[in-house]
């Protein structure tokens, strides 16, 4: 029986030692992060992404999306979105070739995690690599 608790504990331990080592992998900041969209809004919804600059603070900005926008609307209405919430002193945003979203760090400043926290936009996926 002390066996079984024994194997058990350390399938356990395995398994957790295998997440964090995920986790930590899935956490990697860039100078320069680029939002894909796609699709098309079948609804109104909100994109809602958080910046984390390396020892700094989470910054949350939360964008409303029409229903109908197309994908290019969909990158348009963010860009709009995040310039009106992130400084820019921190943050360059642009949008390229249509549908994509570039979001980099101005000189001096730390590099940044990104991640959509939220998407309730039905229709639109979202893609988000580092560049």
């Amino acid at each position: 029986m002390s066996q079984n608790i024994f194997v058990r504990s350390l399938k356990i331990t395995i398994a957790f030692t295998f997440l964090m080592t995920a986790l930590t992998a899935y956490a990697s900041p860039s100078n320069k992060w680029r939002i894909q969209f796609s699709g098309k809004a079948n609804s109104d919804g909100s994109i809602v992404i958080t910046l984390t600059p390396i020892g700094g603070e989470p910054i949350t900005a939360e964008v409303a999306v029409e229903n109908n926008t197309g994908e290019n609307g969909v990158a348009k209405t963010v860009v709009k979105g995040l310039k009106a919430q992130l400084s820019r002193d921190l943050f360059h945003i642009e949008r390229d070739d249509g549908e994509d979203v570039l979001i980099k760090k101005r000189h001096g400043t730390a590099n940044f995690d990104l991640e959509i926290v939220s998407n309730s936009v039905d229709g639109v996926r979202i893609n988000p690599e580092h560049e």
